[in-house]
């Protein structure tokens, strides 16, 4: 594997900043948030809450990508909207996904980190792009993609100049259907055998099923991975994006005061 520009050459490891939130540090970050923005006073409530509880970064979709071209596919610049608004409320940086090179420059003034979803981990020119821009890049897995795959991947943004790239496992498909992906927490260690960049995990798409969050959550942390992402709504049963897997307020708190017990022993548990 030619690994140039992300290879772990010594132990010092890349630290990723998102304004003042450093990623990969040693310390754990919980990214939290709805799949999709759907609307101004929902997207702020949210964030508040989550703030409250520990979350330091806002996830939020304004563009969906979607198996089907008749489910909802975001709200696109009006959600960006909102969440740039949710944003300047709360002061937490806000990381969104981005489908198109063409709209890199238009959204690079709505959020503080690009997220590259999953379906688009092999759109070179879109990783490309965004590999030409100076913006934190939240690289998720394919979900049907090797480490070699993913870490390639993340070679052609840190080829264009910009290195500041997250690694985030997200779960990938498998002969099993008990759950909606196969949350491959073994390539946490893996992937920081291999490279320099920070790792963080997706529990809430690697699992597709609320009940699973909280173990895989601590699962992963407990692997290494520098921090969460979960999904979060004020009424899980009406979102109109995976509402499978996202968190009801009362779910997020649980899961957000079983990481915060256990950050104190994390130094111990990692040899940190």
């Amino acid at each position: 594997m030619d690994l140039r520009y992300i290879d772990k050459k010594d132990e010092n490891r890349k630290v990723v900043k998102v304004k003042d939130v450093s990623i990969g540090d040693g310390d754990i970050v919980i990214i939290a948030g709805p799949c999709s923005v759907e609307d101004a006073e929902m997207i702020l409530k949210t964030s508040r809450f989550v703030k409250g509880l520990g979350a330091v970064l806002l996830r939020g979709g304004a563009f969906k990508p979607r198996t089907s071209p008749y489910a909802f596919q975001g709200l696109k610049n009006e959600g960006l909207t909102y969440l740039k608004n949710a944003s300047e409320a709360t002061g937490m940086p806000v990381v969104s996904e981005v489908m198109d090179p063409r709209d890199v420059e238009f959204i690079y003034d709505y959020v503080d980190m690009f997220q590259i979803g999953s379906r688009n981990m092999q759109n070179f020119s879109l990783l490309r792009e965004v590999g030409k821009t100076n913006k934190p890049i939240l690289l998720k897995r394919g979900m049907a993609a090797t480490i070699e795959d993913f870490l390639m991947a993340a070679e052609y943004i840190a080829y264009e100049g910009n290195d500041n790239i997250v690694l985030c496992e997200r779960g990938i498909r498998t002969f099993e259907n008990y759950t909606r992906n196969t949350l491959d927490i073994t390539a946490v260690p893996i992937l920081k055998q291999l490279c320099k960049l920070p790792v963080i995990v997706d529990p809430s798409h690697g699992t597709g099923r609320r009940d699973l969050v909280l173990p895989m959550s601590l699962a992963s942390l407990a692997a290494g991975a520098d921090g969460v992402m979960i999904e979060v709504h004020p009424v899980p049963e009406e979102a109109l994006s995976d509402s499978e897997q996202s968190l009801s307020f009362e779910e997020f708190e649980q899961v957000s005061k079983r990481i915060m017990a256990v950050k104190s022993c994390f130094s111990d548990i990692r040899g940190i």
